[in-house]
C-alpha cells in the first residue's frame, strides 16, 4: 500500500524516516497561508532539515508533534532530494527564510497583519527595522522577544493575550529548533493565527547572520557553510546526524516497495 497521502488542501506528503514532508512550492504555500490568515484559520507550518528529521528519529514525541502540523516543508535540498528519491519528482526546497520574505511581501499586498515572536531583542529590533524598509506598507502589529528562561503560566497567558489582541494573522516564530515547534503546538488551539516556525530567518533578515550563497544551497551544501561559520555550535549536530540520515534513508529506500 502506498504511503503517499493527500492533505485537505491536496498537498502530497511522503514520510522521510517517519516525518511526513509536503511536496509543495513557495507560491502554493504563500497562497494557502494568506487565505488561511484572512479567514482566521489556525494553521501550523514547519520547515524540516536533516537535523530536525533526525531529532524526530531519536524522539518519538517530537515525531508526533511534527506530524501534527498542517505542513512540514523541505527546508534543505537534502530533504527535497529525499522526496524525489521516494518518487516525488516535482519536489522542491521550500525553506523558512525564503518563505518568510515571500509571505511578508504577500501580506503587504493583501493587507494581512503580521507578528514576530522570538530572537534576541537586538536581533528583533534590527529585523523590524529591515522589514519596515523593505515592506513600508506592511502592517506589523506585534513583535516580542521572550526571556530565554521558561515562562510562568501567567507570563505565557499574557503573551497569548497580547498576540490575540494585536490582530496578528500571520505569526513568525523564531525560537530555534525544537523549542519553536513545541511552543507553536502548545499554542495552536489558543490563537486564531497561521504560525510559522522559521528558525534562523530572523537572524538572516536582520543581518546578524550570513546565509550560504545560493549555489551552495542549490547543491545541498548549506550545512557546510553554516558549519564553517559556527563550528563549535554545529559540529556535534552535523557529525552525529548527517551520516546517520544517509544510512537510514538508504534503508528506507531499499525497503520501500517498487
Amino acid at each position: 500500500m502506498s504511503t503517499t497521502c493527500e492533505l485537505q488542501n491536496h498537498t502530497v506528503t511522503r514520510p522521510i524516516l517517519g516525518v511526513n514532508v509536503a511536496v509543495s512550492s513557495y507560491e502554493k504555500v504563500v497562497q494557502n497561508s494568506i487565505l488561511w490568515a484572512e479567514e482566521q484559520q489556525p494553521r501550523v507550518l514547519f520547515f524540516t532539515s536533516v537535523h530536525m528529521v533526525m531529532e524526530a528519529v531519536d524522539d518519538s514525541a517530537f515525531l508526533g508533534l511534527l506530524n501534527a502540523a498542517d505542513l512540514v516543508l523541505p527546508d534543505g535540498m537534502p530533504i527535497a532530494w529525499a522526496l524525489r528519491l521516494l518518487g516525488q519528482q516535482s519536489a522542491q526546497q521550500v525553506c523558512g527564510p525564503d518563505t518568510t520574505t515571500a509571505m511578508l511581501a504577500a501580506a503587504e499586498k493583501e493587507g494581512v497583519s503580521v507578528g514576530f515572536y522570538g530572537g534576541k531583542q537586538s536581533v528583533l529590533d534590527d529585523l523590524i527595522r529591515v522589514v519596515h524598509l523593505r515592506y513600508p506598507n506592511l502592517n506589523v502589529v506585534f513583535a516580542e522577544s521572550p526571556p530565554f528562561r521558561t515562562l510562568t503560566a501567567e507570563e505565557d497567558l499574557a503573551i497569548v493575550d497580547r498576540i490575540a489582541s494585536s490582530g496578528t494573522r500571520l505569526l513568525f516564530v523564531g525560537l530555534g529548533c525544537p523549542k519553536q515547534e513545541y511552543w507553536i503546538m502548545e499554542h495552536v488551539g489558543r490563537l486564531p493565527v497561521v504560525m510559522l516556525a522559521v528558525g534562523a530567518a530572523f537572524d538572516f533578515i536582520a543581518g546578524s547572520k550570513r546565509r550560504a550563497p545560493r549555489w551552495m544551497s542549490s547543491l545541498g551544501l548549506e550545512w557546510v557553510f553554516r558549519f564553517a561559520t559556527e563550528p563549535r555550535r554545529l559540529a556535534m549536530r552535523y557529525l552525529k546526524h548527517n551520516p546517520r540520515f544517509v544510512i537510514l534513508l538508504l534503508r528506507q529506500l531499499l525497503s520501500s516497495p517498487a
